[in-house]
């Protein structure tokens, strides 16, 4: 893990801490190659390229801003969108895994998705 990020996360209690695991491990178990892992603007940022994911964590959830989290509403129901269209998980909230991982690769790799 990054220095930073893992500077920045380690400051938050062990359920943000879990479930911010629990979605970077997918994310980096969910695309071809590696991705560049960074803060931007203090939040944990993953790039390809000029495409990237953030995972942002807050005390009850994590926000996912992703380009391609829209594609994929039919699959996420029971989970809140934000104005900005970034989802957010609960972490009291099972991890919407299979759409995800379509989300990650679709916004990481959009060529390949098609």
């Amino acid at each position: 893990m990054n220095a930073d990020v893992e500077s920045y996360i380690g400051k938050f209690d062990e359920a943000v801490q879990g479930c911010f695991l629990n979605l970077r491990q997918l994310l980096l178990e969910s695309v071809p190659c590696d991705v560049e892992e960074k803060l931007w603007a203090k939040l944990p940022s993953y790039y390809r390229a000029d495409k990237f994911v953030r995972l942002i964590p807050f005390k009850d959830h994590i926000n996912i801003e992703a380009s391609a989290v829209a594609a994929h509403e039919w699959q996420l129901a029971g989970y809140k969108r934000t104005p900005k269209g970034m989802l957010q998980v609960y972490h009291n909230q099972d991890i919407p895994t299979k759409a995800l991982k379509a989300i990650y690769i679709e916004t990481l790799f959009p060529s390949s998705s098609k």
